[in-house]
């Protein structure tokens, strides 16, 4: 009699995501909308932690929270573990010292790759430039790497649903067009970008779009979670010899 191995409280998920407590829309393509992702996930929301908390007031029992959190989901079953957030780079090591399973926790961590690929500077559209130190970079092992920033903060309508959260609907026509509008100037005033980074997790619904005009390379946290996926859980080859 062959015996299936226990212990996982919930089977066939592959990654775990860590999401910050946010209401406004999510389109496919985004982490938080599992219905448009080819992989498997399971959420575990960070209650009282949204995006203007984490970037401008962090504290201590945030990172005591996170870390709990990253525990729950090991616990779960999952594979893996990522977030909502790019800014949640801050703590890649910290939750990689807490569990034993793989952790990629910010799209930031493409950021070397891209670097390799291109032989160029690195392009990183991130939701408030003011905000993304070198201690982000440093925890990805981004620091060395040259990299351009752009970020979102000016904006009209991304600045005040995500960064403020002064409402929860959000015209999203217009954020695709303040994104493209910001990836322009980025690339108008350094043409020797050889790919874009997208550190913010609302900006892979537009990352197709971006592409198509572009013709560059364009890495997110989508593109990082899919890879994971495929590593953590790899399938049999079909074909013939």
């Amino acid at each position: 009699m062959s015996r299936t191995r226990g212990g996982k409280n919930i089977c066939g998920v592959s990654i775990g995501v860590l999401s910050l407590e946010s209401y406004f829309p999510k389109p496919p393509g985004h982490i938080k909308n599992p219905a448009s992702l080819p992989f498997t996930t399971c959420y575990e929301i960070l209650n009282g932690i949204s995006v203007p908390e984490l970037l401008y007031r962090p504290t201590q029992e945030m990172e005591d929270t996170i870390v709990k959190a990253a525990r729950n989901l090991e616990c779960q079953g999952v594979n893996a573990i990522s977030s909502s957030c790019g800014f949640l780079a801050r703590y890649q090591q910290i939750i990689v010292n807490a569990v034993s399973i793989p952790v990629f926790i910010s799209s930031l961590i493409q950021i070397p790759l891209a670097y390799q690929m291109t032989g160029r500077p690195v392009g990183v559209i991130t939701a408030d430039s003011n905000s993304l130190t070198d201690n982000h970079l440093n925890a990805v092992g981004a620091a060395t790497t040259p990299v351009v920033i752009a970020g979102l903060q000016d904006t009209q309508e991304f600045a005040s649903v995500i960064l403020r959260d002064e409402r929860r609907d959000m015209d999203l026509q217009l954020v695709q067009k303040e994104v493209h509008a910001k990836v322009a100037s980025l690339l108008q005033n350094s043409p020797e970008i050889g790919a874009l980074v997208l550190e913010c997790t609302d900006l892979p619904p537009y990352a197709h779009h971006l592409q198509q005009q572009l013709k560059i390379p364009i890495f997110d946290l989508t593109t990082l979670a899919t890879m994971v996926d495929s590593v953590v859980q790899r399938q049999a080859y079909t074909g013939f010899i």
